[in-house]
């Protein structure tokens, strides 16, 4: 996990993932090899097997984060704007950014609450993010039209077992196999895919695919995780709890999501290995979202392909939280798939 900080705190959206790319490269090196970067712009690398024959497991975890980018100017100064990725507008008024390569600072404009106490919900299109500028020539002269722009947020601990940071959604999924990567060899090849524009259509992961053509695959992502407050005037035994997951519950198990169903034998052998070695999971059959899975198990003629996640409160937000515990049973559990892979799953 000591790559997560610098992971989270990366501002890498999609098309231009080059500081988490720079992370990834530097970590793996001394750890893989064939790593290549595709004309995309993923990194893929391989971590040979011990067994003769070994089987083919690609492993893949995206490294683009959402975000907005820069559309034009108004005659004020303040600057127009579209989302990159699923955003949701009703956490943008307010909000820190930094625009560009030279990080120029703004705040997300709000007609303030004493004068738009009618409406509840604000339209993105009529937000402006405000750098300062009083003219339309300032603000086009410091920040230019298909500039990216990142949420501000800071990496820290909260309490004994908290993260909170930016991009878990899926900077703890690169995190996690860098830790793959860096440790013994497995009995299978290990198919790195550090992937690219997944917010956007799972893009990279299709080139991936077709490019490293494994036998089997797995996802890790960072999932949401909807255990936040329910209305107080609702009795709790009477609220039907989301059933995506939890922070806490350990390692999250898609056995289905708006992309995929998961390989029935497949999804058996993640579960059984988890229930097996006594690892705490949950199972996601929440048919909303998608990942990388989503193109990775129809490519090629079709891949067998498991989704493991980490359940992440607030993603797609400036703040999200994790628990380190999750990302213990993640680990574990994909160590424990990689073994049991390779012990029966040619076997018919």
């Amino acid at each position: 996990m000591q790559h997560l900080k610098n992971l989270s705190e990366a501002i890498a959206l999609s098309g231009k993932e080059d500081a988490v790319r720079a992370i990834v490269l530097d970590a793996i090196a001394p750890h893989a090899e064939n790593i290549t970067i595709d004309p995309l712009g993923s990194v893929t690398a391989i971590k040979r097997g011990t067994e003769p024959n070994p089987l083919r497991v690609m492993i893949a975890a995206h490294m683009d984060e959402v975000g907005l980018m820069v559309t034009g100017f108004d005659g004020d100064g303040t600057i127009r704007f579209t989302p990159v990725g699923g955003v949701e507008d009703r956490i943008l008024p307010g909000k820190r950014v930094l625009i560009g390569d030279s990080r120029i600072p703004g705040v997300i404009n709000w007609t303030p609450i004493h004068k738009n106490r009618e409406q509840n919900v604000v339209k993105q299109s009529t937000l402006r993010i405000d750098i300062g500028a009083t003219s339309k020539d300032e603000a086009a002269g410091k920040v230019k039209r298909g500039d990216t722009i990142a949420f501000v947020s800071e990496y820290a601990e909260i309490g004994d077992h908290v993260l909170r940071g930016k991009a878990f959604d899926d900077r703890v999924g690169c995190s996690h196999l860098i830790d793959l990567l860096s440790g013994d060899p497995y009995p299978v090849d290990v198919l790195a895919a550090f992937t690219v524009q997944e917010e956007i259509g799972l893009r990279g992961a299709q080139v991936a695919a077709q490019t490293l053509k494994p036998d089997v695959a797995i996802i890790l992502e960072g999932t949401t995780a909807n255990d936040v407050p329910q209305p107080m005037d609702e009795p709790d035994d009477q609220i039907e709890r989301n059933p995506t997951c939890r922070m806490g519950g350990g390692a999250v198990i898609s056995a289905i999501d708006r992309s995929m169903i998961v390989n029935p034998r497949l999804f058996r052998l993640v579960k059984d290995t988890a229930e097996s070695l006594g690892i705490p999971h949950q199972i996601k059959t929440m048919p909303g979202g998608g990942t990388d899975g989503g193109i990775v198990h129809i490519s090629n003629g079709g891949i067998p392909t498991a989704v493991i996640s980490m359940p992440c409160r607030y993603i797609h937000s400036p703040m999200a939280y994790l628990d380190k515990r999750d990302y213990a049973a993640v680990q574990a559990l994909v160590r424990g798939v990689l073994d049991a892979l390779s012990k029966s799953w040619r076997q018919q």
